[in-house]
């Protein structure tokens, strides 16, 4: 461990010339319902003390009469002095993997940095990780620690010293260190989010980089509030035999690419059904607790 120092396709553009110093990255924001946590989510991003060059927000189809959409224009012209902002919509819905894909295929700058709708940045989130990886070029993908906030507030905890430590391979396949809304990866690579999966997409790319010998690196800091638990509460994460279907399916995909043997095969999904069981439990007990209150 290191330590550093503290479908159909509709465009609009809200563009911005700012002089103010910015970190070229594209923010992307799958959307999807969200009329009423978008506005939380940009505001942690128009407050980071260092700016992002773009934010891409693709509407995914929502089944809300516009209403998501509308939501998206209305913020998109409230930052439009902050930045760049591009708000996409996409018709048919097919998932956040394809719109995360479709933001990535439209950004402008030379890292990506990926946010959820619901969740929410540390205003040191930009600057830490974006030096990190401007200080660090083998590395093509990097992620970050989050806290699981009970409230509404925006994040902004003190920041001690940032450590930081590359992610091997095994470790990647033993389990997913990264929220998706902590990652930041170099925008030229070829490997993309494979849109036919619903769940569980973020770990398959992950060690599909792993496994193209690209650099992973994990810093050990805490920059992304994320506002219900990672499992079991609601949203993709509600669906705990889907994600673990999925997951079971990564280690078949890697296996069909011949990234790893068969016998790995087996012993990753024994392992992976362990985890499954033990999240099932961790779920009845908490729904349990919150009846009994």
């Amino acid at each position: 461990m290191v330590k550093l120092q503290a479908g159909a396709l509709q465009s609009n553009l809200y563009a911005v010339d700012n002089s103010i110093a910015r970190a070229h990255v594209s923010v992307i924001i799958p959307c999807y319902r969200c009329s009423e946590t978008i506005g939380r989510a940009l505001a942690s991003v128009a407050t980071q003390t260092m700016l992002p060059k773009e934010v891409i927000l693709v509407e995914d189809a929502s089944p809300d009469h516009g209403l998501t959409l509308k939501a998206l224009n209305e913020q998109a012209r409230k930052y439009v002095d902050t930045f760049d902002v591009k708000v996409i919509a996409l018709e048919p819905n097919q998932g956040a993997a394809n719109a995360r894909n479709v933001g990535w295929d439209a950004a402008s700058q030379p890292y990506i940095a990926l946010l959820d709708a619901d969740d929410a940045w540390h205003p040191q989130k930009v600057e830490i990780q974006y030096k990190f990886m401007q200080g660090n070029p083998e590395i093509v993908l990097s992620g970050h620690d989050a806290k699981i906030v009970a409230d509404d507030s925006q994040p902004n905890w003190p920041l001690g010293d940032c450590d930081f430590k590359t992610v091997s391979k095994t470790s990647l396949l033993i389990s997913n260190p990264f929220v998706t809304p902590s990652v930041m990866i170099k925008k030229d690579i070829a490997l993309r989010f494979d849109p036919a999966k619903r769940y569980v997409d973020d770990h398959l790319l992950w060690l599909k980089i792993a496994f193209n010998d690209y650099k992973v690196a994990k810093l050990i800091l805490p920059l992304v509030s994320i506002y219900k638990p990672m499992f079991g509460a609601s949203g993709l994460s509600s669906h705990l035999w889907a994600m673990e279907k999925s997951e079971l399916d990564n280690y078949w995909i890697l296996f069909h690419n011949k990234n790893i043997g068969f016998i790995s095969v087996l012993l990753l999904s024994l392992y992976s059904l362990a985890k499954y069981l033990r999240r099932l439990i961790i779920v009845r007990l908490r729904r349990a607790a919150f009846v009994k209150n």
